[in-house]
């Protein structure tokens, strides 16, 4: 596996994977790798096939991240992060550094209009201008085929396949689906935050989703019904503090009243101060 940090030496990689006719699959990451970044890697590797190239970017992303957020707490794993892509066959690890992709006198920002200001974007205004502004930048740099991500991130899955296609970006994007653990929490890098207790408490989340899923499915099909379930969950759980749960468009995020086409119920939470995201499909 190779480990580059340098955006020309990566650019060079690329252009000699593309040479050599070879299919190229990007794994966006903030690093800090658990399970579910496993499970991309492997679908990355599938669609990649035997000859192809698997490339990890590894960047925690600070136009992302609003003043006051935990960037500068954000995990960093690099070493077991290291360790995790050499088991599961990463044939490049790319690390760019902060001044890398941003260089002095970096300027130009990509406005995702109202996909990104619904859902998440109402508490983190920009963030999803932040996020694909540094995927495209990823995407010039490793040219790949395809990029995968995870479906855990409904919102980011949304915005991004947005942009590829308002832009023309020949970059196919590929869903993966949460990965959860035993109890159902899905698994993110900001669950090492949760102490017992909290940790105890958040199984809720997922517990929410599928009661309010289990009565779509047998007919409801009006949101604030579906929500109400949800939140009658969550509610038993004091410390849950609840920031959005809203049923929604899966491709315009708009919010319905009614569950009438494919839709997401989804949500944000915080416990004790740590914020998880979470989502079920509906239809």
């Amino acid at each position: 596996m190779k480990i580059i940090e340098e955006t020309g030496q990566m650019k060079a990689e690329a252009l000699k994977v593309r040479s050599a006719g070879s299919q190229s699959v990007l794994v966006p990451t903030m690093g800090a790798l658990h399970r579910g970044h496993i499970e991309l890697i492997r679908e990355a590797r599938r669609l990649a096939g035997a000859k192809g190239s698997v490339v990890l970017s590894l960047f925690v992303n600070p136009t992302q991240f609003a003043p006051g957020e935990d960037l500068g707490k954000y995990p960093r794993t690099l070493e077991a992060d290291i360790e995790v892509c050499k088991t599961e066959g990463v044939d490049v690890l790319f690390t760019p550094t902060p001044l890398g992709l941003y260089p002095e006198g970096f300027s130009t920002s990509i406005d995702v209009g109202s996909l990104g200001t619904k859902l998440c974007g109402l508490s983190r205004p920009g963030h999803f201008n932040g996020v694909a502004t540094v995927v495209v930048k990823l995407f010039g740099i490793t040219a790949p085929d395809i990029a995968v991500f995870g479906k855990k991130d409904f919102q980011q899955l949304a915005v991004i396949r947005r942009v590829v296609v308002d832009l023309d970006i020949g970059v196919e994007i590929t869903g993966v689906e949460t990965v959860r653990e035993a109890d159902g929490l899905a698994m993110s890098s900001r669950n090492r935050y949760l102490d017992d207790k909290a940790r105890k408490e958040a199984t809720a989340i997922a517990a929410a989703l599928k009661t309010a899923a289990a009565l779509y499915s047998t007919g409801e099909q009006r949101s604030a019904a579906l929500v109400a379930a949800a939140l009658e969950v969550l509610g038993r759980e004091v410390s849950i503090e609840v920031e959005y749960i809203k049923v929604s468009s899966a491709e315009s995020l708009e919010e319905l009243e009614t569950v009438d086409k494919k839709a997401f119920l989804a949500l944000a939470v915080r416990i004790s101060g740590t914020r998880l995201i979470d989502n079920i499909e509906l239809c």
